[in-house]
C-alpha cells in the first residue's frame, strides 16, 4: 500500500532538518512510535538507530524491512532506556497521543533520552484552525496480482474536545477477487500554542518551520525542531 521508497523524500528532509538544527554531530537517534519503520528505510542511511513502538505486529515489519536497527516495544508515553541520544524523534505516530497528558508524557519520553544540547523532532499533522471536516483522500497501488485503494476520511464529531477520528477503508483486490476491509483510528488535535506551551514546560526550547509534502498531497505540515538546552 505504501512502499518505503515513497518515503524517502521526507525521509531526506527529517534527517537534513535534525543534523542542521544540532550543536554536534549527530550519530544516534531514537525513532518513537516507530511504525512500521518506512521513514527508518530512509534515516538509518544517516544514523545509527534504535526504534520503539508499542505494536508487536509493527515491530516485526519494521524488523523485517530494516534488520540493522535495534527495534524495541514500548510505550512512548512511558518507555525508559538505558541510553542517551544525540537525537530524538517522533513523526506522524504523535498523532495517537489524545490527550495534553499524553503529549506532555511523550515529549517527557524524548526529553528523558535526549542529550543536552540534542535536536528532538516532531510534527503537527492536524489543529483546531487547519482541520478540514470530511476530508477524503485516496490512492491506489498495485504490486503484481494485488491491487489496493485506499480511502481515509477524517472527521470531528465533537470540536469541543481533543480528539477525531480517521475512518480508513480498503479495497483490496487479488487476482480479480475484492475484499473489504475498514479501520477506525482515533487521533489528537491541539492548538500551535498547546504544542508550544506543554514543550516549553517539559524544557525544551522550541523552533518551528514548515515541511512542504509537494511529492505527496502538497500538504504543508508544520515541524517543531526543539533542543534541549546544555
Amino acid at each position: 500500500m505504501s512502499p518505503p521508497e515513497d518515503y524517502v523524500p521526507e525521509g531526506e528532509y527529517f534527517a537534513g532538518l535534525i543534523r542542521e538544527s544540532s550543536n554536534f554531530e549527530v550519530k544516534t537517534l531514537l525513532h518513537l512510535g516507530r511504525g512500521g519503520g518506512h521513514n527508518d528505510f530512509t534515516l538509518k542511511r544517516h544514523f545509527e538507530m534504535t526504534g520503539v513502538d508499542i505494536s508487536d505486529a509493527m515491530l516485526g515489519l519494521a524488523r523485517k524491512l530494516n534488520p540493522e536497527v535495534t527495534y524495541l516495544p514500548g510505550d512512548m508515553r512511558s518507555a525508559r532506556l538505558e541510553s542517551i541520544f544525540d537525537a530524538v524523534a517522533i513523526l506522524d505516530s504523535i498523532y495517537y497521543m489524545l490527550s495534553e497528558d499524553d503529549l506532555r508524557r511523550a515529549f517527557q519520553t524524548a526529553f528523558h533520552h535526549l542529550r543536552p544540547g540534542g535536536v528532538f523532532l516532531t510534527t503537527v499533522e492536524q489543529t483546531p484552525g487547519s482541520f478540514r471536516q470530511n476530508l477524503t483522500r485516496q490512492w491506489t497501488n498495485r504490486r503484481d496480482d494485488t491491487e489496493i485503494t485506499f480511502v481515509e476520511n477524517s472527521y470531528d464529531p465533537d470540536p469541543e474536545d481533543s480528539t477525531y477520528e480517521s475512518t480508513f477503508v480498503f479495497l483490496i483486490r487479488q487476482s480479480g477477487k475484492l475484499d473489504i476491509e475498514i479501520d477506525r483510528h482515533l487521533g489528537g488535535i491541539f492548538s500551535m500554542d498547546t504544542w508550544h506551551e506543554i514543550l516549553r514546560d517539559v524544557g525544551f526550547a522550541v523552533r518551528q518551520t514548515v515541511y512542504d509534502d509537494s511529492s505527496g498531497d502538497g500538504d504543508r505540515i508544520p515541524m517543531l525542531v526543539c533542543t534541549r538546552p546544555g
